[in-house]
């Protein structure tokens, strides 16, 4: 006769399997910001690699306090930076822009929903629901890599006029993103 409750244990997750966890969580988000930062895909996907080997050789100071997704950007970031200053290219990123886009993707970090899936389906469906002036010029910078100039010359108008829309693009996939609660809404903290 057992008078005492016994409560299971659960064994410890090893270091390894808590990173890889903390990775398939967080390998979207950091592929979204690597793929925004480097035009080149297969360059996105080293950084990618190389993120990974130095979160793992430095996990053992990572702050649990702070986000891990964070985390991991910061380090790419920094391979990054480092790559434009050995392509001996044209930084297409300054370090001002990336901070721009860490804070942005640390806003959606906060934001309800349980997985960067979640909220790449939820952008989708804005785009899906773009007026075909906008829809057009967005699927074509952003998803085929296209410049202002080739969309304009494309779509036989102007690159202002591009730029142009690309912006209120913007705008109402916010709006719709925040209306979905990926995005904050403006006034609304953070």
């Amino acid at each position: 006769m057992l008078d005492e409750a016994i409560e299971p244990t659960d064994p410890p997750v090893p270091p390894a399997a808590l990173f890889e966890i903390l990775v398939r969580e967080n390998a979207g988000s950091l592929m979204a910001f690597l793929r925004a930062a480097v035009d080149d895909r297969a360059a996105a996907e080293d950084l990618f690699q190389e993120t990974m080997l130095v979160a793992w050789q430095k996990i053992g100071v990572y702050d649990r306090n702070m986000p891990f997704g964070a985390w991991l950007r910061g380090i790419a970031r920094n391979l990054v930076l480092a790559h434009y200053r050995s392509a001996v290219r044209r930084v297409t990123f300054s370090n001002d822009q990336l901070e721009h886009l860490e804070l942005r993707l640390s806003q959606i970090d906060r934001q309800p929903g349980d997985c960067f899936d979640e909220r790449i389906a939820a952008l989708t469906l804005c785009v899906e629901r773009l007026g075909p002036l906008y829809r057009e010029p967005v699927e074509l910078h952003y998803r085929q890599r296209r410049s202002a100039e080739w969309i304009a010359e494309r779509l036989a108008t102007t690159k202002t006029a591009i730029q142009k829309r690309l912006q209120r693009a913007r705008l109402h996939l916010a709006d719709c993103l925040g209306r979905k609660g990926v995005l904050p809404q403006p006034g609304q903290a953070t």
